[in-house]
């Protein structure tokens, strides 16, 4: 469970023979962060299968060890024994996240209770991102904080002696403020409510309940839902936790066989959570043909196989309010806005001015040196596409240390009339090592340029 090398490795895509075959892509890094977290707390032993080995995810994994979990591979598995709910030990040295967002947010949450200090650490591009929307409703629960200016790492938390549970009403669409809010709320007395306006993301409330937590989710007539979970209870090791593939790494082959013409590639074992699903509505709204083969269940998530063939593409306005179960896919969905016809609208996108860059300002300045025709609002995308793919590419993409900008410009090379460059794959890594060899086994066009 190792750093990662710096050195920028620019890549190259080129336009592609019809892809085929079938993607086994990796698991969800959302439900594999919870997966370490659950099973870092849980009594008893976890088995894990599928987990994302990506770098954020192994720093959660050490956090936990940290803290007293013991977390080791074996083959195809990772076994974790937890400590029990509400007894994490005080980490000895500052933890380092890396550029883990999700990671440090949601650990920030469940240590913050504890009668003791952590210090968090992470690399430049997260010592840049506000950690407040985190922070503010643990210091309701009486957590103090020792931040830089405008709550950003590194920084250190001390819990009280006895954590006050809160009722929190989550002020934006956030996963990661509602889950931090709810791991805290395990080791408070009492119980703990989230009210959540606009629903986001809900891996933490059904993998809180598989691990035997007592949590309870009811939604209102306009959609608000109230979460309340019983703190200070026991959670129980799960004996054989199945991580599903990720949703936001299936949008790039998935993406890339939609616009490089004679495609049909078939992607495996995809989370199919409606939370999730936002960039495959928005495709098939589109026009795209994509099949959902063989839909189960596993580990209280529905997942399917997807057939993704070639089919012309149509411009569609994309609604705010599917903004929280696509959040990520965004760049993505422009690649495959530069490909068809007509104008694409994207809505509702503030949230992205906030991720690992500011990825809408990232992905206008990409489409801008690639020649796609694209006006950037405040809060708006609009893409104008060419279906043929002329006049597009030729371009270098700055990624800005960003894995999924890197790897969505790489997907429209892939279709483009001429290359496109990005100046940096190295961070790919972080969220999905295996891209390169999954896409080349496609027969996606790609070479490193370092």
């Amino acid at each position: 469970m190792s750093g990662h090398d710096s050195t920028p490795r620019p890549m190259q895509a080129s336009r592609s023979p019809g892809l085929a075959g079938a993607a086994k892509i990796p698991g969800d890094k959302s439900i594999s962060h919870r997966a370490f977290l659950f099973g870092g707390i849980a009594a008893g032993r976890t088995r894990v299968t599928g987990l994302l080995e990506g770098e954020d995810v192994l720093a959660t994994g050490r956090a936990m060890r940290a803290m007293g979990a013991r977390i080791v591979k074996e083959d195809d598995h990772w076994l974790v024994d937890g400590v029990g709910n509400g007894c994490l030990l005080e980490p000895e040295a500052p933890i380092d996240f890396g550029n883990a967002g999700t990671g440090v947010r949601l650990t920030m949450g469940l240590v913050g209770p504890y009668d003791f200090g952590a210090t968090f650490v992470g690399d430049a591009s997260l010592s840049r991102r506000p950690m407040g929307r985190v922070l503010d409703p643990l210091r309701l629960m009486g957590v103090q904080v020792a931040a830089r200016t405008g709550d950003r790492l590194p920084l250190s938390i001390r819990g009280p002696r006895v954590a006050a549970p809160i009722q929190y009403r989550v002020p934006m669409a956030s996963a990661q403020v509602k889950s931090a809010v709810l791991l805290a709320g395990l080791n408070a007395p009492g119980v703990t409510t989230v009210i959540e306006p606009v629903m986001t993301r809900d891996h933490t409330e059904k993998m809180l309940e598989g691990f035997g937590a007592t949590i309870s989710v009811e939604t209102d007539a306009a959609g608000v839902r109230t979460i309340r979970l019983e703190g200070q209870g026991t959670l129980t090791g799960v004996a054989d936790f199945v991580v599903p593939g990720d949703p936001s790494s299936a949008a790039f082959p998935i993406v890339a066989a939609c616009i490089v013409p004679g495609s049909d590639i078939t992607v495996m074992n995809v989370l199919m959570n409606p939370t999730r699903t936002g960039l495959i509505a928005t495709l098939l709204e589109m026009g795209a043909s994509i099949e959902i083969l063989n839909p189960r269940s596993s580990g209280g998530e529905d997942v399917a196989d997807l057939r993704v063939r070639h089919a012309a593409l149509t411009g569609v306005t994309v609604p705010a309010e599917r903004a929280p179960s696509m959040i990520d896919e965004y760049p993505v969905l422009a690649v495959a806005a530069a490909f068809a016809d007509g104008v694409t609208v994207m809505q509702g996108l503030e949230e992205l001015r906030v991720k690992e860059s500011d990825r809408l300002a990232a992905v206008a300045a990409g489409l801008a040196a690639n020649g796609v025709t694209h006006q950037e609002g405040p809060e708006t995308l609009t893409v104008t596409g060419r279906p043929d793919g002329r006049g597009i590419g030729g371009g270098t993409v700055a990624t800005h240390l960003d894995h999924r900008i890197a790897m969505s410009f790489l997907v429209l090379g892939l279709a483009a009339e001429r290359p496109v460059t990005i100046d940096d794959a190295a961070m790919i890594a972080t969220s999905f090592p295996e891209f390169t060899g999954l896409m080349t086994a496609l027969g996606a066009k790609l070479e490193s340029l370092s």
